[in-house]
């Protein structure tokens, strides 16, 4: 019995098997060129508890999240606000807001968490440095640690300024665009008034605030708090009061770890290979 003729592939057939083929090659490929790039954007650095919350840029305390901060020994610049650092299989995020001296400082109930997995109030550990990996991330990653109307990040009216003004003076900078004044005298919120200021830059370099800018009266209804090191009492930053547990809880492991995507398989590795080609070319 002579066997049935191969049919001839049709055009559009052939030029379709041809694509899978080299889809097939290269996504090998451009998962190792994904993963030496992610690779290339994390720091290996050794971490440090921070237990008292400040700011070199004039953030508000009352206004942030003080128990997620990052003190780098970097330039506070007007984009790179906002880390990830992890540590085995926890990561928080945090905000870059102040400028260490060497050490790569974090508050003390972050590092608490990373290297135990408990929070400082609940778990209090005493320790050193801590090797830990981070990598800057999109600002928007710590819209969560800020507690302002449309998540701007809060500054000192009367002290923010040269900060401020040289954000407006670059480009499209993220804080130069989501940046909000109080009429707030310093960073602990215990002079001044909550309330908040408009700034007409560069026609004129000072805020305009409902009550004069400068008066400092003294602020009663905005505390900061601190988690101390090694008790994890919780103090009132401005006096050392210790106090009882009444601020939120954001050591939830949910708040600090962006939500699971749920992408079906096959639009997972056209987005990965569009990536792959984007970068290629």
């Amino acid at each position: 019995m002579r066997p049935a003729p191969t049919l001839p592939l049709r055009a559009p057939l052939r030029r379709a098997l041809r694509l899978s083929l080299r889809l097939s090659l290269l996504v090998p490929l451009c998962i190792s060129i994904l993963a030496h790039t992610a690779a290339a954007k994390t720091h290996t650095v050794w971490v440090t508890p921070h237990a008292s919350f400040s700011s070199s840029i004039g953030v508000l305390g009352c206004k942030v999240d003080t128990d997620r901060i990052a003190y780098w020994p970097i330039d506070v610049d007007c984009d790179n606000i906002c880390v990830a650092l992890t540590y085995a299989d926890r990561t928080v995020h945090l905000l870059r807001v102040d400028q260490s001296e060497g050490a790569y400082d974090v508050s003390y109930d972050a590092w608490n968490y990373l290297y135990t997995g408990y929070a400082a109030t609940d778990k209090p550990t005493a320790g050193g440095a801590i090797e830990m990996t981070y990598e800057p991330v999109d600002p928007s990653n710590c819209d969560d640690l800020i507690h302002t109307k449309g998540k701007k990040l809060p500054l000192s009216a009367s002290n923010s300024m040269n900060y401020v003004a040289s954000c407006l003076d670059q480009n499209d900078t993220y804080v130069g665009d989501n940046y909000v004044l109080y009429n707030i005298a310093d960073s602990l919120c215990t002079m001044g008034f909550d309330e908040t200021c408009d700034l007409d830059y560069p026609t004129y370099n000072q805020a305009s605030c409902p009550h004069t800018l400068g008066l400092a009266p003294v602020l009663n209804n905005t505390p900061v708090y601190n988690i101390m090191y090694p008790t994890g009492e919780k103090v009132l930053a401005s006096t050392g009061e210790v106090v009882s547990d009444t601020a939120d809880d954001t050591t939830n492991a949910d708040e600090d770890s962006p939500a699971p995507i749920h992408t079906p398989a096959f639009s997972l590795m056209l987005l990965t290979l569009a990536s792959c080609l984007l970068y290629a070319s």
